[in-house]
């Protein structure tokens, strides 16, 4: 079957269904990268930690390390967390809701052409 041989409104729900896998492959790819750098920042925090009050402290700017007060640093690393985590819910609520409108759309176009074994256009599932 031609895709052109399928309904206006069939031709629409698959166009949907492929941007909306699209996009949930997208949002899933930055919901790892931000739980990568949460992860990053986590073991950051916790060599810190095992720091003692009056080690020198590095950071990383640009191509250069500057030498910083372990507080501030620790002050810093503290705010990128918990920015990073409010992203990280936010990337989870808008995945979760990208993966019920790709299945609510993928059983639309089950039913719409015939619920045959073939249906599942557009090979394995993203998520």
């Amino acid at each position: 079957m031609n895709i052109d041989d399928l309904p206006p409104q069939v031709q629409n729900q698959l166009q949907q269904f492929q941007q909306f896998q699209q996009q949930l492959q997208i949002v899933a790819q930055q919901r790892q990268q931000i739980e990568r750098q949460l992860q990053d920042t986590d073991n950051a925090l916790k060599e810190l930690e095992k720091t003692e009050k009056d080690t020198p402290v590095f950071k990383n700017v640009g191509s250069i390390l500057i030498k910083k007060d372990g507080s501030a640093v620790k002050k810093e690393l503290e705010d990128k967390k918990e920015r990073l985590e409010v992203r990280q819910k936010t990337m989870e609520k808008q995945e979760n809701s990208l993966k019920e409108k790709v299945q609510e759309l993928q059983s639309s176009l089950q039913q719409a052409l015939g619920g045959g074994a073939g249906a599942g256009a557009g090979g394995p599932q993203a998520g």
